[in-house]
């Protein structure tokens, strides 16, 4: 019997690397997401086959269950083997059951956006593995891939959200985020997808007073959630990208690319890859074609909604 699951991308739109020390943060799930379909087997064997949006195979691996069960490693090319060992583990820490109690399994993951783009091909893993194995998806990630914890909440839920820390617990918030000038709002790929790993200890490694830029940022957030006009939700982001700016010690994506650009871009998770919201009186479609970025996405085609 096949059992398929499901969870949605993410993209955050404002908290990010803040969003670790408690800040509030705003994300919005998206339409595309990835797919985990199991199947029963033999041989105390995972047989895993990872297909990217265009249908090619970019990960296949048969894992012994002793190799979650003992979490073995391979050498550096093994990148990816060595993280899903690592996810499955812990997964098998937690319950050990479907080692345990199983035979083997044919596991496929299908994901609807390309791989490159960084909507969350990890959470999104993590969230359907989570659903498969009953598991909290949250401790599942705290244990394994490490994280605020975020885009599970978007890969579990079809609407917006305010995503807090609290205590280092995840306190979800749904909100109903439909403002009248989501036609202004574009999502634009920035031709790299950025190490999320990488950049959290970027962020870390930082000599900032975080703990003064929290209640700014909180303040920012709950602006841009409850906008009902296009200046004040753009101004808005733009102050969220000039205070990160500030405590990343980093210059903004817009002063970086996009300087003569009529409107405001704002960068989404790790700065300097993936996608960056742009909001304009015009369609900028153009504009950020000829500057070599070709995919450029409108709100109403990349987010998720009720």
């Amino acid at each position: 019997m096949k059992k398929t699951f499901y969870s949605n991308g993410k993209l955050l739109i404002t908290g990010e690397y803040v969003v670790l020390d408690g800040a509030k943060a705003f994300a919005l799930p998206t339409k595309y997401g990835q797919n985990l379909k199991v199947e029963e087997a033999e041989g105390n064997l995972i047989h895993w086959t990872s297909f990217d949006s265009d249908g090619s195979i970019w990960f296949k691996e048969t894992i012994p269950f002793s190799s979650v069960v003992r979490k073995e490693r391979f050498d550096a090319v093994h990148d990816i083997k060595n993280t899903l060992i690592e996810i499955l583990h812990e997964a098998y820490l937690i319950d050990s059951d479907f080692i345990t109690e199983g035979k083997g399994y044919n596991i496929t993951t299908e994901l609807t956006f390309p791989k490159k783009w960084g909507l969350g091909t990890s959470s999104t893993l993590i969230n359907n593995i989570a659903q498969w194995l009953k598991l909290d998806a949250f401790e599942l990630l705290r244990k394994s891939f490490g994280g605020s914890g975020y885009d599970i909440a978007c890969a579990q839920n079809n609407s917006g959200i305010i995503y807090q820390l609290i205590d280092d617990k995840p306190v979800v918030k749904l909100v109903d985020f439909h403002p009248d000038f989501t036609d202004k709002i574009f999502f634009v790929y920035l031709n790299k997808k950025q190490n999320s790993r990488k950049a959290i200890t970027s962020y870390f490694g930082k000599n900032h007073h975080i703990y003064k830029s929290i209640p700014v940022i909180d303040a920012l957030t709950q602006t841009v959630v409850t906008a009902t006009e296009p200046k004040t939700f753009a101004l808005a982001l733009q102050r969220h990208e000039i205070e990160l700016s500030n405590i990343l010690e980093l210059a903004t994506v817009k002063e970086t690319l996009f300087e003569d650009f009529d409107g405001v871009v704002k960068s989404l998770g790790a700065w300097g890859g993936d996608f960056v919201l742009s909001i304009s009186k015009d369609d900028p479609t153009e504009y950020f074609r000829a500057k070599g970025y070709e995919t450029v996405i409108p709100y109403k085609d990349m987010i998720a909604e009720i």
